[in-house]
């Protein structure tokens, strides 16, 4: 397969396939974020800029990555604009750094100090916890 140079606009499958997503996702974040913008040609065929590449990378990062959630990463698109959000997905740079779609469910295999990705997500998960916690006691003894 022959590379397209960096600047040309991409089909919905190809941006899908750079950005390691299903085509269903772009054309339902399509629907949540209205910043997504791709030009359409007749007959309603997408067509992505770079510029509408990065801004999908930076949404992507944002919602697998940091954890966002969809209304989440509307409201950091609101608060801190397109440009911040482009600017996370170009710091993504042209190739994802996410695990393909198939293996994301699988769990990696443990590393020598016995971690895992989900250990990571429990540790996180119980320090979200205490914090709450911490914040319901302070508004129970107010």
């Amino acid at each position: 397969m022959t590379r397209k140079d960096p600047e040309a606009y991409r089909t919905i499958s190809e941006a899908a396939g750079e950005l390691d997503l299903p085509a269903h996702v772009l054309r339902f974040w399509e629907s949540r974020f209205s910043q997504i913008k791709p030009v359409k040609r007749a007959g309603g065929r997408r067509l992505y800029r770079p510029s509408d590449l990065q801004l999908l990378r930076g949404i992507r990062a944002l919602l697998y990555e940091q954890g966002y959630t969809i209304k989440g990463a509307q409201k950091y698109l609101r608060e801190n604009g397109v440009a911040a959000v482009a600017q996370i997905g170009a710091a993504e740079g042209g190739a994802p750094d996410v695990q393909p779609i198939a293996d994301r469910f699988v769990p990696a295999p443990s590393a020598a100090d016995g971690n895992t990705p989900f250990a990571a997500v429990i540790g996180r998960l119980k320090a979200a916890k205490t914090r709450l916690d911490e914040a319901l006691a302070s508004r129970q003894s107010d």
